[in-house]
């Protein structure tokens, strides 16, 4: 069965406005279809520059489409609003290329791998802190270790680890890895 299916999916930034207003743009992502099977795992690869993040962005919606569709689990998402677009974040997960960054550096690991369950209103205080001791020993970091240390404290290869089980806390359907 298809989970996702991607359809001539195009993503252009404008740039500037010319001397006479006409605004120019920067094709990052230029009418790329694909489908994804549910327990498919496929890699995009291409240099630097190519649009890679782009089209991982865009798919998760973190970045407005300029042309085409993404139809997630049989539901159309392409032009859906913040607020619609809810369940689906709950389905998806973001494993960005900059783990450092991408890591909230005033919250313990613990706060940032139980946030998303708060958010989205998942178990009890004691189940959330099951799960996210479960999700940082499914990453090979040892809860009683790490769970509260801040980002700053870890190395770059255990970032990357927190950046994977805060992708994975939420049971998704999909994960888009940017350079893991």
């Amino acid at each position: 069965m298809v989970l996702l299916k991607v359809d001539g999916l195009s993503k252009w930034f404008s740039v500037r406005k010319g001397a006479f207003g006409k605004t120019f743009y920067v094709q990052a992502v230029d009418n790329v279809s694909f489908e994804l099977e549910k327990g498919e795992a496929v890699s995009l690869v291409g240099e630097s520059g190519s649009g890679k993040t782009t089209l991982g962005k865009t798919i998760l919606r973190l970045y407005y489409p300029t042309k085409g569709k993404i139809i997630f689990d049989g539901k159309d998402i392409t032009n859906l609003k913040e607020k619609e677009l809810k369940w689906y974040r709950r389905e998806t997960g973001i494993v960005q290329q900059d783990p450092f960054g991408s890591l909230a550096p005033h919250f313990t690991i613990y706060k940032i791998l139980e946030e998303p369950l708060i958010v989205n209103k998942i178990g009890t205080k004691e189940e959330r802190r099951e799960s996210v001791y479960k999700a940082l020993e499914e990453v090979g970091l040892p809860p009683g270790e790490f769970a509260f240390k801040y980002p700053h404290m870890l190395s770059g290869g255990q970032l990357q680890r927190v950046a994977i089980a805060r992708a994975m806390i939420l049971n998704p359907k999909l994960i888009i890895a940017d350079e893991p």
